[in-house]
């Protein structure tokens, strides 16, 4: 699978709300996490080949050389680039962890104790009275030119945000520096999401952004729309904006001159944040997805990687003497389905049937071994969040879908359906034939798009299966020109289930594909349930605003109830890292397998890059 992990974007957020008189300061700061731990623990693309001989002639750290070997792809210039502004597409390595160490955020976040560590920050507040909320800034910060970083580089930050419609400006009405190191968010709608948009944005300087952001301030205080040609021009004349030198804040830098198609180099910034606390000097990147990065890993070239490796290479690894880390990815892949072209499907007892006829246990086992964990719960996001937002008695209630094949049959005739001989009819007749799209390339997508056909076709489908290239399948599902895809289910980058649901319902449905021109798989989201009739965009929008996390509850369980019975998608199973990771040649340690900081994300804030930061994770 793609390292990324699934698909998170997605323009539409919760609308207005008003903000709760029922929740205590204390409870909205725990709610913010703003109660942090502070600064106490910071202490097209080819084969890759063996990193320069030149750098390490020991291949470890021992000649005083000290480097760390990740994995990540991204793309060489001119279609690669260095605009990495949120939003704008094919920014080098713009999706990847390692942003982190070039472009730092406010803090990052430990999942398991629900806290903040802040980065560039040096502390936050909100004010519930107010509306607003505060970000200072650590003084002494400095970009790689030497400048100073103040408050107007994350105001410019915010509002290129703005111009490329980032989610966080769905929750906010203005940004404004108070002082050089103080930022002003205006709440427009209160939600305890926000805190995240603001904290994890990565700050980009006003000295290369700084022209674009002042017409897009100016633009939004005019309340000029971004569908107006004048918003759709600068917006599209912005994204063409191609920095040749990156000016950064983090430890590292690009050293644009020796990258090549296989790997690239991170270079020490003395001036970026915490660099003194992080004793490696250079950080290599191998280029590629995991047929590429597989044979790094086995020549013990790659010291991490987050891709999702076949079963085969995983247990070579092991054999290798490679540790595997199996942090959650909060996410999974998925079927989803075509209701435009294929109406049958429309019918919930059908998606539930074939829910029953699918051995989701085999079928992460084969895709990924120990890593491919089938839901429980079967509630749109992952099964280690739901105890958090759902009752225990509640939880009784959402079906788990184990494999039964006789309740598929019954689920199958009462939706008309006919069996033919050994092949079922659909019901106007027709033979239930589809093809199935996947990423030929994800070495654990292929196969579970393979074992769920052959068990489909086992029980009397007529499937067909499609490997396309990665690059391809987003377009297509997109573009409705499919019959039944796998797609990501769940959220890998926030720990809040709202976005679970936006990359559930809305990512490949029409709420967003609409930004294409298309309209995905186009479900609608006014459905009816055995509870009665739900605006699934409604209670969806609804569950992250404000700042009343039970009146969210009541919202999650809502939407959860109804995608366990009407499975507009169906998650095949929960993904969890299977990521080698090397000890004692160029890293001493890994956190430890019971390390709480394992529950983080590693698409989101990873336990690696943090680790780093705090002198956890450090040569050998």
């Amino acid at each position: 699978m793609s390292p990324t992990g699934t698909n998170d974007s997605g323009t539409n957020g919760p609308g207005a709300s008003a903000l709760s008189n029922a929740i205590s300061r204390r409870h909205v700061l725990q709610l913010f996490g703003i109660a942090g731990v502070g600064a106490a623990g910071i202490g097209s693309l080819t084969a890759c080949s063996p990193s320069d001989p030149n750098s390490d002639e020991a291949g470890d750290n021992k000649s005083g050389n000290k480097e760390f070997h990740g994995a990540y792809p991204y793309q060489l210039p001119p279609k690669g680039h260095y605009n990495l502004a949120a939003g704008v597409t094919e920014g080098i390595q713009q999706q990847s962890p390692y942003l982190d160490l070039i472009y730092p955020s406010g803090g990052m976040y430990y999942w398991a104790d629900k806290k903040w560590e802040y980065m560039m920050a040096e502390s936050s507040s909100l004010d519930e009275a107010a509306n607003t909320y505060t970000m200072k800034l650590r003084s002494g910060l400095t970009w790689s030119d030497g400048s100073p970083v103040t408050a107007k580089d994350v105001v410019d930050t915010f509002n290129l945000r703005w111009l490329m419609r980032q989610q966080d400006w769905t929750f906010l009405s203005d940004v404004k520096a108070q002082d050089d190191t103080t930022v002003l968010f205006t709440i427009g709608t209160p939600s305890t999401v926000l805190e995240r948009y603001i904290l994890r944005a990565p700050i980009l300087p006003s000295s290369v952004y700084g022209e674009w952001a002042t017409k897009a301030e100016a633009m939004r205080k005019a309340k000029t729309s971004l569908d107006s040609a004048e918003g759709k021009k600068l917006n599209g004349d912005f994204q063409k904006l191609r920095p040749e030198n990156p000016v950064v804040s983090g430890p590292f830098n690009f050293d644009p001159k020796t990258m090549t198609n296989a790997q690239m180099t991170l270079v020490k910034n003395d001036k970026g944040l915490f660099a003194d606390k992080i004793a490696f000097s250079k950080v290599v990147l191998y280029n590629g997805e995991t047929s590429d990065i597989t044979p790094v890993v086995m020549n013990k070239d790659v010291d991490y990687a987050t891709h999702g490796f076949a079963v085969a290479s995983e247990k070579t690894f092991e054999q290798n003497g490679f540790r595997i880390l199996r942090p959650p990815v909060y996410s999974g892949p998925s079927l989803v389905f075509n209701y435009t072209t294929h109406p049958e499907l429309s019918d919930a007892r059908v998606r539930q049937a074939i829910a029953y006829v699918l051995d989701r246990n085999e079928n992460g086992t084969v895709a990924l071994g120990e890593s491919g964990k089938p839901c429980k719960f079967m509630a749109g996001f992952s099964d280690i969040l739901v105890p958090d937002w759902i009752t225990d008695a509640d939880q009784k209630k959402l079906q788990a879908y184990e494999k039964d094949l006789d309740k598929a049959t019954q689920l199958l005739q009462a939706a008309g359906w006919k069996k033919s001989g050994d092949k079922w009819t659909t019901s106007t007749g027709k033979p239930a034939a589809y093809d199935i799209k996947f990423p030929t390339e994800f070495a654990d997508w292929n196969p579970a798009a393979t074992n769920a056909a052959d068990q489909l076709n086992k029980f009397g489908f007529n499937i067909t299966k499609r490997g396309i290239t990665f690059t391809q399948l987003n377009p297509d599902v997109l573009a409705g020109k499919f019959d039944i895809a796998i797609q990501g289910w769940g959220a890998s980058n926030h720990p809040h289930p709202y976005f679970a649901f936006v990359q559930d319902l809305y990512t490949f449905n029409y709420v967003i594909a609409a930004n294409s021109g298309g309209k995905g798989m186009n479900f609608p989201l006014q459905q009816t349930t055995s509870a009665g009739p739900i605006d699934l965009k409604a209670v969806v929008d609804k569950s992250a605003q404000g700042l009343n996390v039970d009146e969210q509850k009541k919202n999650i369980t809502a939407a959860a109830m109804a995608f366990n019975e009407l499975l507009p998608i169906i998650p095949l199973w929960e993904r969890y890292g299977n990521n080698p990771a090397l000890e004692g040649t160029r890293v001493a340690k890994f956190p430890a397998d019971d390390d709480p900081i394992l529950k983080n994300a590693p698409y989101a804030d990873n336990f690696v890059i943090m680790g780093m930061y705090s002198g956890k994770v450090a040569p050998s």
